[in-house]
């Protein structure tokens, strides 16, 4: 259970008081206890696999296949960016995270080659779906696109006159030879710089889920040492983490015929807490979207709030149980993590519910827990970077973080919100 230490101001009059008070001793909002740590670490672990290939497809799709009018093949990984070396793992690391390769980790090699149907051609494992579910990141890319706004100068910088001469080179060189499209793209210069904005978010996510996979991997290997031992140590590793990697550059090149054309070049000094994580965490953990089919999006039925600030359709809100409710549960994500459940986890589903034939319902709520937990971090360390420490003596500060952590909680008073849901361990 948790232990929390004994507050210097009065009790919080909030409707989570009680997780206010875990935040102000350093926890999170998750509770402290084994099987919340189990579950959120090995979720981490299963996330991690698939996450390598998201971020290194993200890269090929905004680098090689840009505009290309009929990306049939854009889910075909070349061997090139298998072999692409993260910044963040590996003998040759910027700043090693992970213990590990660089390359491709060894079990995402391994379902590539046979997925679940055995070994055979690459396209028939894509034609009967026997793959890494891309699209979860397409939609992951779109839920930041569309939502816009969300803070930093990345955003406001794809609007200039300056981006757009950046883009117009690269879409003349990527045309050069296909004078069809560059009619078209006379005719309609905005369709082909909307599009290129939109490969600049595939940059922009592939780079920060470049960071994410590491640190998700060192922490399942520091837990399986038993070197990570409760869930604000894991949620303090985050924070570090999320502060040792913040002034990563968030940028898009493009590789035309051997030419590199540097559509947001890193000399912008665009950065990847503020760029990339921030705006990632609003429209994806918050936000998104409610998928087609669940949600009228009639205007006249009012099904869906006028003002984008107000959508709640993220996995903080999601109902996992009947698709379509409160929110959207990452059914993709749910698909590739189960392909990648490291043996503890795969044993405790087979206890509860119904076993195996509700491992994706349980893997899912154990997902929407381990999200909670990264967005403690990342609520610790906007408190970190804005505010006051923990144990600061002065009570007017103490005051002010109160007044953060509030603010930040009151998001999850909607009776979507599975913050309540999450403080018990029967939530499955």
């Amino acid at each position: 259970m948790d232990t929390l230490t004994k507050p210097t101001l009065p009790p919080s009059q909030h409707e989570f008081a009680e997780v206010i008070h875990r935040l102000e001793a350093g926890g999170a909002m998750l509770p402290d206890t084994p099987e919340n740590l189990m579950q959120i670490i090995g979720i981490y672990k299963a996330y991690a696999v698939p996450m390598d290939f998201y971020w290194r497809d993200l890269l090929y799709i905004a680098e090689r296949v840009f505009l290309d009018p009929f990306p049939f093949f854009k889910y075909f990984l070349p061997q090139e960016y298998l072999n692409l070396h993260n910044h963040y793992a590996g003998d040759d690391a910027e700043l090693r995270v992970w213990r590990g390769e660089a390359t491709a980790h060894p079990e995402l090699l391994a379902f590539i080659e046979k997925g679940e149907a055995g070994k055979m051609p690459k396209l028939l494992h894509h034609l009967w779906h026997d793959r890494i579910n891309m699209e979860f990141a397409e939609a992951c890319m779109r839920a930041m696109y569309w939502h816009r706004g969300m803070g930093g100068k990345f955003d406001p910088y794809l609007d200039t006159d300056e981006y757009k001469a950046n883009a117009d080179r690269a879409i003349r060189a990527y045309f050069k030879y296909n004078p069809a499209m560059l009619g078209l793209y006379k005719l309609f210069p905005e369709m082909f710089i909307e599009q290129c904005r939109q490969m600049s978010y595939y940059s922009n996510l592939g780079l920060f889920w470049e960071v994410m996979a590491p640190v998700f991997f060192e922490m399942s290997d520091l837990y399986d040492e038993g070197k990570l031992t409760s869930v604000p140590e894991a949620m303090n590793f985050l924070v570090n983490g999320i502060f040792a990697v913040a002034s990563r550059p968030i940028y898009h090149h493009v590789y035309i015929r051997g030419e590199c054309y540097e559509i947001i070049p890193k000399s912008k000094g665009f950065v990847w807490l503020y760029e990339a994580a921030l705006p990632y965490v609003e429209a994806v953990f918050y936000r998104t979207a409610p998928f087609r089919g669940t949600k009228s999006y009639n205007a006249q039925a009012q099904q869906v709030p006028q003002d984008q600030k107000d959508f709640h359709y993220g996995i903080l809100y999601a109902d996992v149980f009947p698709v379509g409710t409160a929110g959207i549960p990452p059914t993709l994500l749910m698909q590739d993590m189960l392909h990648f459940l490291p043996p503890y986890l795969v044993e405790y589903y087979k206890k509860y519910c119904r076993g195996e034939d509700d491992t994706l319902i349980q893997l899912g709520i154990s997902f929407q827990r381990s999200m909670y937990c990264v967005t403690s971090a990342v609520i610790q360390a906007l408190r970190t970077a804005t505010l006051h420490p923990l144990d600061d003596p002065n009570p007017e500060h103490l005051q002010a973080n109160r007044a953060f952590f509030e603010m930040q909680l009151d998001r999850f008073k909607r009776p979507e919100a599975r913050l309540r849901d999450i403080q018990h361990q029967d939530y499955r």
